[in-house]
């Protein structure tokens, strides 16, 4: 494989997707993985009707389809009371492309993304590769990682940081990570129970400031995605001897359920400083982090990539100007810091944080009589459009015809 023009750090879905959209723009890319796999710990694994377009311009939305589950309804379930406020998707068609979620297990995403890049034979992907060392100069990037155990020198344009909220790219870029740490600990968890007869839509967000969570259908087998919080002063080393007490208060006395994973891990809001040093650039949580209540890391990390796999394929071809990768880290900073932490943040402060019963009464009230509306319906589950960044190549053109 010849030289690549760019290097992707990190095989997450979002590192896999950026590089996909490269491929698919005859980008040569080389994706470099510390992990032997794709990590299979519980993660994301809502895909809104939002990010689904650009799925599809991708080539893979059909075979992600088909792998993962269509979620139709959204329900906000008061537990408290055991009642729930239950939107339906449907109320988009004909005002969106598509009118479901799709819910998959992130790593399936990228199990997706990486059997297309395998196909292409534009990219390359390397597991079981830890970086040591990024540089940059005026000609391009170097990057020494430990393949295997040996040594390797990989040189190329660009590098994109898709490696996570401990990301190497952006701590060789110099760049700070500001925000705030919550204090509690979040425990994703798959199991195996039949939660819908217990009332529970595709989707469902449990308002309640002990048992508040995520619960969420996999798949068609009863296999259901579980989130929720505890003190995160508990010893992390017996996790698992505390999920039994969590789900005997949350399923009927003496059920017996299956558990199939479960990953504890911290939750931030925190944003790099910018998303673009020279010839190094970050995209989902190396660039931005945010608790997972309302599905708005993963979605914003996607938003990432389709925006800067197209400017970056750009860049490379000559096309525009490479003062776009600033329009890029300006564009998606702002979008994160402006709506995605903001409201990741106010869903997880009503799921876990509201004490105040009348609050609670009023924030579901108001959403009972939303679902009476087609409209307000549509304005209420508009959660990852906003977050949406429209091509910058339109921009570039209209800024060229100008000068």
């Amino acid at each position: 494989m010849q030289q690549p023009q760019v290097i992707v750090v990190g095989a997450g879905p979002v590192g896999l997707v950026t590089a996909l959209g490269l491929a698919r723009r005859g980008v040569t890319v080389t994706v470099l993985e510390r992990e032997q796999d794709v990590v299979r710990s519980p993660r994301a694994m809502v895909y809104h009707n939002g990010v689904l377009p650009g799925l599809a311009d991708l080539g893979i939305l059909d075979d992600v389809d088909a792998a993962g589950f269509r979620a139709t309804e959204l329900a906000f379930w008061d537990h408290a009371n055991r009642d729930a406020v239950r939107f339906d998707l449907g109320v988009f068609a004909g005002h969106e492309p598509y009118s479901y979620n799709v819910h998959l297990g992130q790593d399936r995403l990228a199990d997706v993304a990486l059997a297309h890049l395998r196909e292409g034979g534009s990219a390359e992907v390397v597991f079981d590769a830890r970086v040591a060392d990024i540089a940059q100069n005026a000609d391009g990037v170097s990057v020494s990682a430990f393949v295997n155990g040996h040594l390797r020198t990989y040189r190329a344009d660009y590098i994109v940081g898709t490696d996570g909220a401990s990301s190497t790219v952006r701590t060789a870029a110099g760049l700070g990570f500001d925000g705030m740490t919550w204090p509690e600990r979040f425990i994703a968890t798959n199991i195996r129970y039949d939660l819908a007869s217990l009332g529970y839509a595709d989707s469902t967000l449990v308002v309640d400031p002990v048992m508040g969570g995520v619960i969420a259908r996999i798949d068609e087998s009863d296999l259901w995605r579980v989130t929720y919080h505890e003190d995160s002063a508990l010893p992390i080393e017996t996790v698992a001897s505390r999920i039994a007490a969590f789900f005997a208060e949350l399923l009927p006395a003496g059920a017996t359920y299956e558990l199939a994973q479960f990953s504890p891990y911290t939750m931030h809001q925190r944003s790099a400083t910018r998303y673009r040093a020279g010839r190094l650039l970050l995209a989902g949580d190396a660039a931005h982090v945010t608790n997972p209540i309302g599905g708005l890391g993963l979605t914003g990390g996607l938003f990432d990539s389709y925006i800067l796999a197209e400017a970056l394929a750009a860049v490379l071809a000559g096309t525009v100007g490479d003062e776009i990768l600033d329009e890029y880290s300006r564009r998606r900073r702002d979008a994160f810091l402006e709506y995605g932490s903001p409201r990741a943040t106010a869903f997880k402060n009503l799921v876990f944080n509201t004490t105040d019963r009348a609050e609670v009464d009023k924030t579901l009230g108001g959403l009972r009589a939303a679902v009476a509306d087609p409209e307000a319906a549509r304005q209420a589950l508009y959660v990852s459009q906003p977050y949406r960044t429209p091509s910058l190549l339109g921009d570039a053109a209209l800024s060229a015809s100008d000068n």
